[in-house]
């Protein structure tokens, strides 16, 4: 990292290129706060580079003034991987989507979790495919009536943040295209972050699947349907912040403060993974009585386990220093040979 950077303001990052999204899509807002926070982390433009893959989100390296790649459908993160790899140096981030990284893209999207390169990435979660035309995706809800699904899905939906904790993901957040405050944090916290951050953002498609996270975005819902958790701070939330969750055994429930302890409230320790799963739980139907709050800001940090991009040069180093300059043919014929007369 440059030692002495020029001062840069969110609209260096702004590229010329004119923004083409539908008018009143959430991707504007997770744009402008991504702009907004670069030039706080202190870098030059020239050590950003943003990978996308295919899909609405993936225009987004078109309109910063960064390095990028709009790379091929599910492949963002191989792309990125590979580029980390062999450019530790470099800010890299990916821009994908529910439908680019959980369909297509599904195997690249766990194991690049699993590995855990330091790389930024920003998953688009509209519950719809947009790019091409309205058709269910793997986050869309069970029954959902799309022009692929005229009666109505007949799957389950994928839980981004349950599948992530289950890949071993080392940072995992959650934040919304309407909390332009929260998102900035977030962002921040996983850029801070050494290894793959994974922040799920709900990002309304307003199109093909309007109002999909309106309980969680509204103020006549959000306060009751939202869990913001805070490292080291009780589960409260409603109206007036009358409601708390606590833990009976591995089993929460949802308590009236009026009636319990805060001491006897669960406190939110961001490097608990049993709790951050039982949090990524939290994901019931909002129609359903009874129903939990859906918890955003960070479930889940790691900082013990070493980074792909690491591993893999202090790997090449070791041989390097080890054996000198390799011999590829060698390499190919490996330690065991036959003569075949």
């Amino acid at each position: 990292m440059t030692e002495s950077v020029e001062k840069l303001s969110a609209k260096d990052f702004a590229s010329d290129q004119e923004v083409r999204w539908c008018p009143g899509c959430g991707d504007y807002s997770i744009l402008k706060q991504v702009q907004t926070v670069l030039p706080d982390l202190g870098r030059p433009k020239e050590e950003f580079v943003f990978v996308s893959g295919i899909g609405c989100s993936s225009r987004f390296p078109y309109y910063m003034d960064t390095f990028g790649m709009h790379s091929i459908h599910g492949r963002a993160m191989a792309v990125a991987t590979g580029l980390k790899a062999t450019r530790p140096e470099l800010s890299v981030w990916v821009i994908t989507g529910d439908g680019d990284s959980l369909s297509i893209g599904g195997n690249h999207f766990i194991h690049t979790l699993r590995r855990n390169p330091d790389l930024n990435v920003l998953l688009f979660n509209n519950q719809i495919y947009g790019l091409t035309k309205g058709q269910y995706s793997p986050t869309s809800e069970k029954g959902k009536v799309t022009k692929s699904t005229p009666m109505g899905s007949v799957d389950y939906p994928f839980n981004p943040v349950a599948l992530s904790l289950g890949a071993d993901a080392t940072f995992v957040a959650r934040s919304m295209d309407r909390d332009p405050k929260h998102m900035q944090m977030v962002i921040k916290r996983g850029y801070e972050h050494q290894g793959t951050s994974l922040i799920e953002i709900y990002q309304n498609c307003n199109v093909f699947n309007d109002g999909a996270f309106e309980v969680f975005t509204e103020k006549s819902s959000k306060k009751l349907e939202t869990l913001m958790l805070e490292n080291g701070k009780p589960l409260v939330f409603g109206e007036n912040n009358d409601k708390g969750i606590k833990l009976e055994g591995f089993k929460p429930i949802i308590v009236d403060i009026n009636d319990a302890a805060v001491s006897d409230l669960w406190i939110h320790d961001e490097e608990d993974l049993v709790k951050a799963t039982i949090l990524s739980r939290f994901y019931d139907d909002p129609s359903v009585e009874g129903h939990f709050p859906r918890p955003f800001g960070v479930f889940y940090v790691n900082n013990k386990k070493a980074t792909f991009d690491q591993l893999f040069n202090d790997q090449i180093n070791y041989a390097k220093q080890s054996y000198g300059k390799g011999d590829l043919d060698k390499l190919i014929a490996g330690k065991e040979t036959w003569v075949v007369n």
